[in-house]
Order: C-alpha cells, then structure tokens, then sequence
C-alpha cells in the first residue's frame, strides 16, 4: 500500500466530516523541520471541523502529529475562517 502524505491524511478527514468536502482546501507550507497545513472550510462546516471546545480540532493535530513523526517532522494544522 502507497503511504499517504501529510495533506492527503488531513484531507480524508476532513472531507469525511464536513457537509461540503468540494470546498475544502489545504495549502502546505514546509519550513526546514516543520509542516504547516492551512485549512479551510465552508464556513457552515467550520463547527464540525473544530468540534465542542476544540475538541475534533485538537484530535485531527494528534493524528498530523503521529503520522509527521514517521518523517521527523513537526506537524501544525491552522484552521483559517
């Protein structure tokens, strides 16, 4: 099996949980050590991506997280409205 890359990880889950996976973007912004993932929803999707208190939000960091360690990478996930 292929291995999937950062953006196409964050992809599948986002797109699993919104009402309009067709407006989801993500734009990857590799610095040195660190990989940025910026991204957006439709705004009426913005409260299933981020979840009570944060919480889906902060599980999608855990798994980016996981899956960078594989490349000794650090993971950032910006949520921008």
């Amino acid at each position: 099996m292929e291995s999937m890359n950062l953006k196409d990880i964050l992809s599948y889950i986002v797109e699993n949980l919104v009402e309009n996976p067709s407006e989801v973007s993500i734009e990857e912004v590799e610095n040195d050590d660190t990989v940025t993932l910026q991204l957006k929803v439709a705004e009426a999707d913005m409260g299933k991506v981020i979840g009570r208190q944060g919480r889906i939000a902060k599980e999608i960091r855990s798994v980016l997280k996981a899956a960078g360690l594989k490349d000794r990478k650090k993971v950032l996930v910006d949520i921008l409205d």
